[in-house]
C-alpha cells in the first residue's frame, strides 16, 4: 500500500468546455497509464466512457482514474483523479465528489475566463474547505487572455491567485510556458510525434522583463504565508527554489492563496507542470483534519484520523446500478477494508458484506486485496448501501456527515406506453432516482401522473435516455416513454405575520381529542435567515444543521401552559403542514413558528391531538395571512458575437428577465441576467434562431422571488383567481 503522504485525491472541475476531460486524458498519457491519447471529438476518452457522454460530447457522470507521478525526490505519488461534469444540470456529481476529495484542480478557459459553472464549483469547493490549484487552459485559442482570466478569479471567485507560470505568447503565437519558480522557458519539441519531448531553456530576452516582474509578484504573494520569504525579500536576497515550493504548499493548504499555472492541454503544453504542482501543493490525506462523525448510540462527536490502525470508517458517495448488482463508490477515511468482511451501515442500521472492491480506471477495474485511509474504491456485494451512507467497524460505530444536494427546480410529467412492463419500469425508475440524489419522482395526487423533477431540461432528457437503456427501449422508440410539458418547482410563503389561537376539539364517544395552541407565524427576511444560520453555525454542533427550507420552530412556552411531551407534536404538525399548502401544492419556505401559549385537558389531550391541532392551525394561518407564490430565478450568462447583443437583450426582456451586466471584448459580447425559470423552457432553440446558432448560454439557480399567480406557469388543475 502506498504511504499516505504519497497519495493525492483530487477532482478536476470547471465550466462546460473548459477542457477538463482533455486535461485528464493528457495526464493519463504522460503518466504512462495510457499509451495512446484519447480525444473528446473522437469519442475515445477514458473518463467519458458512457455511450451518452460520447454521443453528446459532454461529461455527465463523474469518473475515477488513478495514476502514478514522481515527486521531486523521484518517489511515485499515487494521484486518484475524479473528472467531474461541467454542466450545471449535473452539479450533484461535483457535490458528491468534492465531499470526499482532499484537493481540486480548477480548469479555466483562457478565452471564456471564469464562467458561471466555474463560480458554482468553486463555491462548492470552498464549502468543503478543499485546497485548490488553478489551471488556465486553451492558451492557443484565438482571443485567449491569461491575465484577464486571472483578474476574474479575483473579482468573481474572490480568490487570491499566486501565478507560478505565465504564457510565452498567446493564441496563434503561443510558444510554451515560462516557469517563474525556476525562470525557465518550457517548449514542446514539435518534431516529436509522441509529444513527450520538451526543451527547457533560459527565458529569452523578449519575455525576460515581464517574467521578472511577474516573479516579484509571485514572491510578494508567497510572503503572506512565510516570514522567512518576507525577510529575504526585504534584505534584497534571492529566495531559494526549495523555500518557494515549501511556501507554495503551506499557503495552498492554509488557504492563503491559490497557485495558478497555465497551458494548452490539447496541444500538450503545461500538463506535466500541472502534475508537478498537484504533487507539490495539494494535500495528502494526512494533511487534512480528522473527519467528524456521530456515535449513533451515544450521540457523542467522534473523530476518525487517516490511520490504518484506527477503527474502519468510510463514506459511500455514489451508487451505479448494474445488472449484477450495485457498484458503490467509497472513500475510506480510517482503518482498513478487506473483501469478504462484514461492516455496519450506521445510516440504516444494516449489516453489510463487502464481496470485492476495485480501483477504477474509467470503465476498467483493478481488483484490490485491501483499501486503507485515503483510498477511493468501488465495491460490489452491498445490498442496502447508497449515496451518503456510512460503513464502519461494527464494534466502533460512527455516522459520518452525509452529503447535501441541491433541490430540483424543474418537473415534467412522465408517460409510459401500456405495452411496457409496469413493474420493470417502476424498478428502473426507482434505481435511477436512488443513484441521482438531484432527481426526484412522485405521483400527482389529483392527475395521477408520474412527475419527474431535476436540475434542468438536459438533466431530465439524459435521465430518460438512461431509463430507456435500463429497460431495453431502443432510442428511436420515442413514443414508449415521453416527457410532458416542463413544470416549475414553485415555493410559497405567508404574506404577513399572523398570531392567533387555534382550538382543536373532537368528541366521538369515549376519550376525545383536545388541544389549544397559540402560534405566531412569521415570514423570514433574508437578513433574519442569515442570522439564524449564523447562530446555528456558532453552535459548532454537527447534530444541528440549518433547515434547507428555512423553516424554524421556537418553543416559547412558559410556566407549563403545555406539557413538554406535547411540544414536539406541535412542531411535527406544523412542519408536516408546511410541506404542501392546501391552496397551492408547493412547499413553504422562510417561516418561523413561535409557540408561545396553549391549553390542554388532563384526559382528552394527547400527542396526536396536538399534532392534528397544529396541522389545522397552519391551514388557518394560510387563510389569515395570505400566500406569496415564489418562483425560481436563474442566473443566465449568454455569450455571442457582439452583432447579436441587441437581439439577445431584447429577448431576455421579453422573458421577464433583468439584465445585470453586459460586456464586450474582442468582438465577443457577454450578457448576464436573472430570468424566471418558467420563461426559459425552449430558450436554446430561441437563442439559436436569434443568433444563427452562434450564441451559447449557461444557467444556474440564483434564488426564489415573488411572482403573481397570473404570471406563474401553474399546472392546469390548480385554480386561478377569477380575471375581471
Amino acid at each position: 500500500m502506498t504511504m499516505l503522504d504519497q497519495v493525492r485525491n483530487i477532482g478536476i472541475m470547471a465550466h462546460v468546455d473548459a477542457g477538463k476531460t482533455t486535461t485528464t486524458e493528457r495526464i493519463l498519457y504522460y503518466s504512462g497509464t495510457k499509451h495512446k491519447v484519447g480525444d473528446v471529438d473522437d469519442g475515445d476518452t477514458t473518463t467519458d466512457f458512457d455511450p451518452l457522454e460520447r454521443q453528446k460530447g459532454i461529461t455527465i457522470n463523474s469518473a475515477a482514474v488513478s495514476i502514478d507521478w514522481a515527486d521531486r525526490a523521484g518517489k511515485d505519488v499515487q494521484i486518484n483523479i475524479i473528472d467531474t461534469p461541467g454542466h450545471v444540470d449535473f452539479t450533484a456529481e461535483v457535490e458528491r465528489s468534492l465531499r470526499v476529495l482532499d484537493g481540486a484542480v480548477g480548469v479555466f478557459c483562457a478565452k471564456g475566463g471564469v464562467e458561471v459553472q466555474s463560480e458554482t464549483v468553486w463555491r462548492q469547493a470552498t464549502k468543503y474547505k478543499v485546497p485548490r490549484v488553478a489551471y488556465v487552459n486553451k492558451l492557443d485559442r484565438m482571443g485567449a487572455d491569461f491575465w484577464a482570466c486571472v483578474e476574474q478569479m479575483k473579482t468573481k471567485l474572490h480568490a487570491n491567485p499566486c501565478v507560478v507560470t505565465i504564457p510565452a505568447g498567446q493564441d496563434e503565437a503561443l510558444e510554451g510556458i515560462i516557469d517563474l519558480i525556476g525562470m525557465k522557458l518550457i517548449t514542446r519539441d514539435t518534431t516529436d510525434k509522441t509529444n513527450r519531448k520538451f526543451f527547457i531553456n533560459d527565458v529569452p530576452a523578449k519575455y525576460l522583463d515581464e517574467a521578472k516582474t511577474r516573479r516579484e509578484q509571485m514572491l510578494d504573494s508567497l510572503s503572506a504565508a512565510s516570514d522567512e520569504v518576507t525577510e529575504l525579500i526585504l534584505e534584497g536576497k534571492d529566495v531559494p527554489v526549495d523555500l518557494i515550493r515549501k511556501t507554495l504548499r503551506k499557503g495552498t493548504l492554509e488557504g492563503v492563496f491559490t497557485p495558478v499555472t497555465c497551458g494548452s492541454s490539447k496541444n500538450f503544453h503545461g500538463v506535466q507542470h500541472l502534475l508537478d504542482l498537484v504533487v507539490d501543493c495539494l494535500p495528502s490525506p494526512l494533511d487534512r483534519p480528522p473527519v467528524d462523525g456521530i456515535n449513533p448510540k451515544t450521540k457523542d462527536v467522534v473523530k476518525r484520523a487517516p490511520d490504518a490502525k484506527e477503527p474502519f470508517s468510510a463514506l459511500a458517495f455514489k451508487t451505479v446500478a448494474e445488472p449484477t448488482g450495485d457498484l458503490v463508490y467509497i472513500r475510506v477515511y480510517s482503518g482498513e477494508m478487506k473483501p469478504g468482511e462484514n461492516y455496519t451501515n450506521t445510516t440504516n442500521g444494516k449489516r453489510e458484506r463487502m464481496a470485492r472492491f476495485y480501483r477504477m480506471m474509467g470503465d476498467k477495474r483493478i481488483e484490490l486485496e485491501k483499501a486503507g485511509p485515503g483510498d477511493i474504491v468501488a465495491g460490489i456485494g452491498l445490498k442496502e448501501t447508497y449515496t451518503g451512507n456510512t460503513l464502519c467497524d461494527p464494534e466502533n460505530p460512527v455516522a459520518l456527515e452525509s452529503i447535501q444536494f441541491p433541490k430540483p427546480v424543474i418537473s415534467q410529467a412522465l408517460s409510459f406506453s401500456k405495452t411496457l412492463d409496469a413493474g420493470k419500469v417502476g424498478e428502473a425508475l426507482n434505481r435511477l432516482v436512488r443513484d441521482d440524489p438531484t432527481l426526484k419522482t412522485h405521483t400527482d395526487e389529483e392527475t395521477k401522473e408520474t412527475i419527474l423533477s431535476g436540475m434542468g431540461e438536459l438533466h431530465l432528457e439524459i435521465s430518460i435516455e438512461k431509463l430507456k437503456r435500463a429497460i431495453g427501449v431502443l432510442q428511436e422508440n420515442t413514443e414508449l416513454i415521453k416527457l410532458g410539458k416542463p413544470r416549475v418547482a414553485y415555493r410559497q410563503c405567508l404574506s404577513k405575520m399572523v398570531d392567533f389561537e387555534y382550538k382543536f376539539v373532537k368528541q366521538t364517544g369515549g376519550r376525545g381529542k383536545f388541544a389549544v395552541i397559540v402560534v405566531k407565524y412569521t415570514p423570514l427576511t433574508p437578513e433574519a435567515i442569515a442570522e439564524k444560520v449564523a447562530e446555528i453555525e456558532e453552535l459548532n454542533d454537527p447534530k444541528v444543521k440549518p433547515d434547507p427550507n428555512n423553516i424554524y420552530f421556537v418553543n416559547a412556552i412558559t410556566q407549563g401552559a403545555i406539557p413538554k411531551e406535547y411540544i414536539p407534536s406541535v412542531e411535527e404538525g406544523l412542519r408536516e403542514a408546511a410541506k404542501k399548502g392546501y391552496k397551492y401544492p408547493f412547499p413553504f419556505v422562510d417561516l418561523e413558528f413561535e409557540l408561545h401559549f396553549g391549553k390542554y385537558h388532563d384526559v382528552d389531550s394527547s400527542q396526536d391531538a396536538f399534532y392534528l391541532c397544529a396541522l389545522e392551525a397552519f391551514r388557518e394561518a394560510e387563510s389569515k395571512a395570505g400566500i406569496t407564490l415564489l418562483e425560481p430565478i436563474m442566473k443566465v450568462v449568454v455569450i455571442s458575437p457582439k452583432d447579436y447583443q441587441g437581439q439577445i437583450t431584447g429577448n431576455i426582456s421579453s422573458k421577464r428577465g433583468i439584465i445585470e451586466e453586459t460586456s464586450e471584448e474582442k468582438g465577443v459580447a457577454s450578457v448576464m441576467a436573472k430570468i424566471p425559470l418558467a420563461n426559459l423552457f425552449g430558450y436554446t432553440s430561441d437563442l439559436r434562431s436569434a443568433t444563427k446558432g452562434q450564441a451559447s448560454f449557461s444557467m444556474e439557480f440564483s434564488h426564489y422571488a415573488p411572482v403573481s399567480v397570473e404570471l406563474a406557469d401553474l399546472p392546469p388543475n390548480i385554480a386561478r383567481p377569477d380575471k375581471k
